[in-house]
């Protein structure tokens, strides 16, 4: 019985032209990675239907290229950012030797993987409140030996970690609700609002991380989260209340501004109220 042959896989200038079509940018490198990740022509076929469609490209490969490391992106989970690894290269740079590592609102858990990738920490623990995420976060940090959690910011986490995290990565969502519709269509479409929506502000999520964070970071920890240029002060104001010490860092390059909120360590000798 003759066994009819696989259809030919479509021709890079072919699915150059649709991907243009679609108003995709950078068409050429984004045609040269969905040959590159397809099995089959079918499959690649359906990628580039998908893509064409308005699907973002890391949803449609399966990955996103994340501080050096091909991190595991699912449908609908939250793709991280060029510019937030300015945010990881700020952690890495104050991280002390053998930190515990928490990645909270962790997404895809791109930001722990690629600390630990960096760190080799102590410990890493994630947690993020969408189950879609919480199990694509659990493939990516596998490697590092991470555990993942489902819930609400801090409630999932083992209760014994307060008072002994080093570094508290928090990409929080800082979106302002009224701005949801104005973000562009892969974002407001195709992730999940949970990781975007911020409350009227902005800043509802980053509020309730700040207020807690005192009673999770080891005397000289820091709390980091990215944020935008407009809402800096007022996220630097929240920082301070809660009573950790702000710091603002910036990067032009990628357009990325992180505060970072560092627990006072009184030294030796003294004793701190946890």
């Amino acid at each position: 019985m003759s066994v009819s042959p696989s259809p030919l896989p479509l021709p890079l200038s072919a699915i150059v032209t649709r991907l243009r079509a679609a108003g995709c940018v950078f068409a050429e490198d984004e045609a040269r990675l969905l040959i590159s990740t397809a099995r089959t022509p079918a499959a690649l076929d359906g990628m580039v239907d998908r893509r064409a469609a308005g699907h973002p490209l890391e949803h449609v490969l399966g990955w996103a290229e994340f501080c050096g490391l091909r991190v595991a992106v699912d449908p609908g989970v939250f793709v991280p950012r060029r510019r937030t690894e300015f945010l990881v290269t700020q952690a890495a740079a104050l991280a002390r030797p053998d930190a515990v590592v928490v990645d909270l609102c962790c997404g895809s858990g791109a930001l722990g993987a690629a600390l630990a990738a960096d760190l080799e920490p102590a410990a890493l623990y994630a947690a993020d409140i969408d189950p879609a995420a919480v199990r694509c976060a659990r493939r990516n940090v596998a490697g590092a030996g991470g555990q993942v959690y489902e819930g609400d910011l801090y409630e999932p986490l083992p209760p014994a970690l307060r008072g002994r995290v080093g570094i508290l990565l928090a990409n929080v969502p800082y979106v302002p609700t009224d701005e949801i519709a104005l973000l562009p269509t892969e974002a407001r479409v195709h992730e999940a609002r949970v990781a975007l929506d911020g409350g009227a502000d902005g800043l509802d999520v980053l509020r309730r991380v700040t207020a807690a964070a005192p009673q999770w970071l080891a005397p000289g920890g820091h709390l980091l989260f990215e944020t935008s240029e407009r809402q800096a002060s007022r996220a630097v104001a929240t920082v301070a209340r809660s009573g950790l010490v702000p710091r603002l860092v910036s990067s032009e390059e990628l357009y990325a501004t992180v505060v970072i909120g560092t627990r006072p360590d009184p030294g030796p000798g003294s004793r701190v109220a946890e």
